[in-house]
């Protein structure tokens, strides 16, 4: 286990990586509460009936992936 007083000897020795990390967490919580709510959303509209399959788009997908 690092101390504190070590964990900032080394952010001190190594200011990039500790931004670095320090921001990929930030970015980790900020799309994983992004994902929750779209999917929150989805879920709503399905269950309120609202939700639409856009055919056209569904199945150009459908026939590049047999191509």
């Amino acid at each position: 286990m690092i101390s504190q007083t070590n964990g900032s000897a080394i952010a001190a020795a190594y200011p990039s990586k500790a931004n670095e990390v320090k921001e990929q967490k930030q970015t980790e919580t900020v799309s994983s509460q992004g994902e929750n709510s779209k999917v929150d959303e989805l879920k709503k509209s399905i269950d309120s009936g609202e939700y639409k399959v856009d055919i056209n788009a569904l199945s150009q997908k459908m026939a590049d992936s047999l191509l």
